[in-house]
């Protein structure tokens, strides 16, 4: 039992400082593209067609991209559950595929000067295709941990849990529940600091940093399905 929960915070703590890493880096290197949700990028296509600037192409090839990449993902996970395959090994696998995507069609142009270049709308539409991976993998096969892409409902459920801590009416539960959702806040905070400095230095050669952790937690899952003690997946 602790180290089922051990292992779930492990996953928690490094798909959050992914997610934040990678979505930084993203923002940075193609002006203001929104890798790992979409909200961010419905308000800026809103801010680009009222106040016409540069960068409204990429925002929309995003969009599909992503929406793709979960459509994908829940047939994946149905087909491999259908094979008697444990599907998040593979998908894991297909989201560090796509990342290096991303990666390496941004290597190519670096820096975009141009966002609306096709290898700089392809490393955009491969970046949100791999975090909508893993934004569908949340909610198919990787239920049982905290939300990984999107913090605010995060932020929201642990300052209303820390102020019944601080009013002294919270149970244990509650106790609980604020450390669980502590974590994953925290570490896409500092990945999102790391994808700056990560850009900052290595350009999009800083991606490599989130694809070594797929490619761990990839690894990970792979040996333990194999022993029998993987994550139970949700059809």
């Amino acid at each position: 039992m602790t180290q089922s929960i051990y292992r779930r915070t492990q996953q928690t703590i490094a798909l959050s400082f992914l997610a934040g890493y990678v979505d930084t880096l993203g923002f940075i290197a193609l002006f203001g593209l929104f890798t790992a949700h979409v909200t961010g990028n419905f308000v800026l296509i809103g801010r680009e067609l009222a106040n016409p600037s540069h960068g409204v192409l990429i925002k929309f090839m995003a969009f599909p991209a992503f929406i793709f990449a979960v459509a994908l993902t829940r047939m994946a996970v149905v087909w491999l559950e259908r094979a008697g395959k444990a599907p998040l090994p593979y998908l894991l696998l297909l989201q560090l595929v796509l990342l290096l995507g991303f990666m390496g069609f941004g290597y190519m142009i670096e820096p975009v000067n141009d966002t609306d270049a096709p290898l700089a709308l392809l490393a955009g539409m491969f970046g949100a295709a791999s975090m909508g991976v893993q934004n569908a993998n949340s909610r198919l096969t990787m239920q049982h941990l905290t939300p990984t892409t999107v913090m605010t409902g995060n932020v929201t459920q642990l300052v209303i849990d820390f102020v019944d801590v601080l009013r002294g009416v919270a149970d244990d539960d509650i106790r609980k529940r604020c450390i669980k959702f502590f974590w994953p806040v925290v570490a896409f905070g500092v990945g999102a600091i790391g994808g700056a400095f990560g850009y900052r230095q290595l350009m999009f050669l800083g991606l490599l940093l989130p694809a070594a952790i797929l490619a761990w937690l990839c690894v990970g899952e792979y040996l333990a399905e194999k022993s029998g003690v993987s994550a139970p997946s949700t059809l």
